[in-house]
C-alpha cells in the first residue's frame, strides 16, 4: 500500500504534538528503558487492560526485580502472583524465557528485532515494542489500538482478523512510524487509541489527526475497524467437590492441553450440561465406598468467562469421616492454611475466600 508524504507527516507532527503537549496517560512502565521491565509489561498486556495489569507489574517487579531473580523463582510461587490474570500460558512461557535469558543468554536480553522475537512466548507486536522502546529501533507496534486509530484514519476496512488485514495494517504502522523517536510514536499511537479514538464513543473533537480522518469525514467510526469473524463461545459445565476431613481438603493439579493448566482445583465432574445433586451422585467419585453421597452440599454457583468458552461453576462441599483418594487421580490432601500457597483459577479464589479459607 501507499500513503502520500503529505498525509504521513501530517500523521506524524499532529501524533506527536498531542504526545508531547496533551497526552496525560500515566503508567509506570512509559518511558522505560530497561527491556526486562519492558518485556514483562507487555507480557502482562498481552490480553488484559492496562488498569487490570497494573497491579500484577506492579507486584512482580517488587518481587522479582531481575530476569535472574524471575528465573530463580519456583514456578509455583509465579503462578501464584500470576493468580486472577488468566491466559497461564503468558505466565509459563514467562518463566521459560527468563530462565533461557538467564542461562543461555547470560542474563543479557537480546538487542534485535530478530533475537527478540526468537523468545518464547514473543510474537510480533511485543518484539516491536521491546525493540522500539528499550533500544530506540524502528519498528511499529500494531495492537488493538493501533488497528483503530489506523483503520478509522485510513478508512481501511480490511478485517483486521485476516491475513491480508493483518499486513495491510502492519505495513500502513510502519509506513506511518517516526524512525527517528519510534518509540515516543508506537506510545502515543496506542495512548490515543487506548484514551481518543476508543472504540465507543470516541473522542472525535479532541483528536489531533481529526481534520483528515476518513472515518470521521464519512461518519463511519462506528464501523471501523472490521472483524471477519464472530467469536464462538463454547458453554462447559464444572461441578466442583470439595472434599473436608478435620480441617483438610483434597487438591489436584490440572493436567497440560486445557485452560487454567497448572493451577490447582478441588475435585472436578465436568458434564456436558447442567445436572442436579441425583445426576451427580452417579460419577465415578462415588465408586469409591468410603465417599458417602448423602453427604453433599449445595455452596452455591459462578460463571466465568473466557475468551472462547463460558464457564458455569457449581460449588459443593461433603465432610467426609477419613482421606480416601479419589479414584483415577493424583491429587493430594492439604490443610485450608496451606491453599494460600497454591494457584487457582479466579473463580476458585473468589469461592475460597468468600467460604472464609482463605
Amino acid at each position: 500500500m501507499t500513503i502520500a508524504p503529505g498525509i504521513i507527516k501530517f500523521f506524524r507532527t499532529r501524533l506527536h504534538s498531542w504526545h508531547t503537549g496533551h497526552n496525560s496517560r500515566q503508567l509506570p512502565w512509559k518511558g522505560e528503558k530497561d527491556p526486562y521491565r519492558i518485556w514483562l509489561s507487555e507480557i502482562i498486556l498481552q490480553q488484559t487492560r492496562a488498569l487490570q495489569g497494573l497491579p500484577y507489574y506492579e507486584s512482580f517487579t517488587g518481587t522479582y526485580p531481575t530476569v535472574q531473580a524471575l528465573a530463580a523463582a519456583a514456578d509455583e510461587d509465579v503462578f501464584r502472583l500470576w493468580q486472577g490474570l488468566g491466559y497461564y500460558n503468558r505466565c509459563k512461557n514467562m518463566l521459560a524465557t527468563a530462565r533461557y535469558i538467564a542461562t543461555e543468554l547470560g542474563g543479557h536480553f537480546p538487542r534485535t528485532h530478530e533475537g527478540i522475537l526468537a523468545l518464547k512466548g514473543v510474537g510480533p507486536y511485543t518484539a516491536a515494542a521491546i525493540s522500539s522502546f528499550a533500544y530506540g529501533l524502528p519498528h511499529a507496534v500494531v495492537d488493538g489500538n493501533v488497528y483503530r486509530v489506523l483503520s478509522r484514519f485510513l478508512g481501511i476496512d480490511t478485517p483486521f482478523d485476516t491475513t491480508a488485514g493483518k499486513h495491510q495494517f502492519a505495513t500502513a504502522a510502519q509506513l506511518l512510524l517516526d524512525e527517528t523517536d519510534s518509540a515516543a510514536h508506537n506510545q502515543a499511537i496506542m495512548d490515543l487509541g487506548a484514551t481518543i479514538c476508543t472504540p465507543a464513543a470516541p473522542r472525535c473533537a479532541d483528536c489531533p489527526l481529526h481534520s483528515k480522518c476518513f472515518a470521521a469525514a464519512k461518519d463511519m467510526t462506528a464501523l471501523l475497524p472490521v472483524r471477519s469473524k464472530k467469536i464462538v463461545v463454547k458453554e462447559r459445565f464444572f461441578n466442583y467437590i470439595f472434599l473436608l476431613h478435620d480441617g483438610k481438603v483434597w487438591i489436584e493439579k490440572r493436567g497440560a492441553g486445557d485452560i487454567w493448566e497448572s493451577l490447582h482445583q478441588p475435585y472436578l465432574a465436568e458434564t456436558e450440561k447442567a445436572v442436579d445433586v441425583s445426576v451427580l451422585r452417579q460419577d465415578v467419585l462415588f465408586d469409591n465406598k468410603s465417599i458417602r453421597p448423602h453427604e453433599l452440599t449445595d455452596a452455591g454457583m459462578a460463571k466465568q468467562r473466557l475468551t472462547h468458552q463460558l464457564i458455569h461453576c457449581r460449588f459443593y462441599i461433603m465432610h467426609l469421616t477419613d482421606m480416601p483418594m479419589p479414584n483415577g487421580t493424583a491429587g493430594m490432601w492439604l490443610s485450608i492454611s496451606e491453599l494460600k500457597k497454591l494457584a487457582f483459577p479466579k473463580i476458585l479464589v473468589s469461592f475460597l475466600r468468600n467460604n472464609l479459607y482463605f
